[in-house]
């Protein structure tokens, strides 16, 4: 089989740490592959699987509408590229999100996962914490979540897959090959959920 090509979203936001984590999960699974920081729709065209990480999801959304990068994004998406979104790439995926605090947000969506997101749902930076979680559908019974400005999810549809709760707020979500996350993964050393992301692509591959 050919090495996979693994994109992070080099915008804004824990890149570097997409990178290592990918890098360490492929390591430990025996994939052949490379791990490369993405913006361009060119590079984006070749890419075999997506993360999008956590930062400010309004201006990631934006840059990447400026150069493109969103609408090819959505065509591999719609081609079956598995994605792995961390709070903010949860945020960019979604169909609609609001503020905890200012309402409706008008930003660039890519409008994929069929979910609805409060931003902010736990607090603002100050209000950060960890907590156990569980992702027993998909194989990871247990998980230490690092939430930091954390989003939510309102509202999900009928193909998407709750894979996680905190506090009855909806944490994790899956639908197709994207998988959505309000914590943030890349930022603690269990590898599961990224080696759980390279399994989709393999499996696409």
């Amino acid at each position: 089989m050919k090495g996979v090509n693994i994109g992070i979203l080099a915008v804004q936001g824990d890149v570097a740490e997409n990178v290592s984590a990918t890098r360490m999960a492929m390591d430990e699974l025996g994939i052949e592959g490379i791990v490369s920081e993405v913006k361009s729709p060119d590079q984006i065209a070749d890419l075999d699987g997506l993360v999008i990480p956590g930062g400010e999801s309004t201006v990631i959304g934006t840059l990447s509408l400026v150069n493109g990068s969103l609408k090819k994004i959505k065509e591999k998406i719609a081609s079956g590229m598995p994605v792995l979104g961390t709070c903010a790439g949860m945020i960019l995926l979604s169909k609609k999100a609001k503020d905890k605090v200012v309402g409706e947000m008008e930003q660039p969506l890519l409008d994929y996962l069929d979910i609805r997101i409060e931003r902010n749902a736990f607090g603002r930076q100050k209000d950060s914490f960890e907590a156990e979680i569980s992702l027993e559908k998909i194989g990871i019974p247990a998980f230490r979540g690092v939430f930091i400005r954390a989003p939510s999810v309102l509202e999900a549809g009928k193909n998407v897959e709750v894979l996680s709760k905190i506090d009855e707020k909806i944490v994790a979500v899956k639908q197709g090959n994207i998988i959505g996350t309000s914590f943030h993964p890349e930022l603690t050393e269990d590898l599961s959920l990224h080696k759980y992301f390279l399994t989709l692509v393999q499996k696409k591959g």
